[in-house]
């Protein structure tokens, strides 16, 4: 079988960012239902960053003119134990989606196509900081003496965000229709 090509690899990965948007949803609601609105707010934000990449990788599609059918997404998780399941999950998908990204580099790099390679290289920067800030958001919960020293510590912090505020930084790749 021969392996995806970097176009393949890349309509791929627009429905495992949308996944990714679902997954962070539902753990936003689970957190909601728990009364942490910090961590449902945490992961609503995080929801509309994976969309925002979708549409990024949309944008980058359109504007090399490639085919492009949006793919569906699966089920999502839905009900957890207790709160370091979901964090435990964000951190899991955060360091899937991280090899993604480098299997894409990689493609793009062996096709020879540098577009492709220099588009790749934002979101390797990105999840980076996505495993960073998911793998602090673990550690944070498990060190916990309740749950109001995860939210506290939420509120507090800018977890997440790389210090940009949600804002559009040097470089960030445009997104089709405009990031929400």
């Amino acid at each position: 079988m021969a392996s995806e090509t970097f176009n393949e690899l890349l309509t791929r990965q627009v429905g495992n960012e949308f996944a990714a948007s679902h997954q962070y949803i539902a753990v936003a609601v689970w957190f909601d239902s728990q009364d942490l609105p910090q961590l449902a707010r945490h992961f609503y934000r995080q929801s509309l960053e994976e969309r925002n990449h979708a549409m990024m990788i949309v944008q980058y599609i359109l504007d090399r003119d490639l085919p492009l059918t949006i793919p569906g997404v699966g089920e999502v998780r839905n009900d957890f134990a207790d709160v370091i399941e979901p964090l435990a999950l964000a951190l899991a998908q955060e360091q899937e989606v991280t090899e993604q990204i480098k299997a894409l580099f990689a493609a793009a790099r062996a096709e020879g196509d540098p577009l492709g390679e220099q588009f790749m290289l934002w979101f390797l920067h990105e999840q980076v900081e996505e495993v960073a800030s998911m793998t602090t958001l673990v550690n944070i919960a498990r060190r916990a003496d309740n749950l109001f020293d995860i939210e506290n510590y939420l509120a507090r912090e800018r977890v997440g965000d790389g210090g940009h505020g949600g804002g559009r930084r040097s470089g960030t790749p445009e997104a089709a229709g405009g990031t929400v």
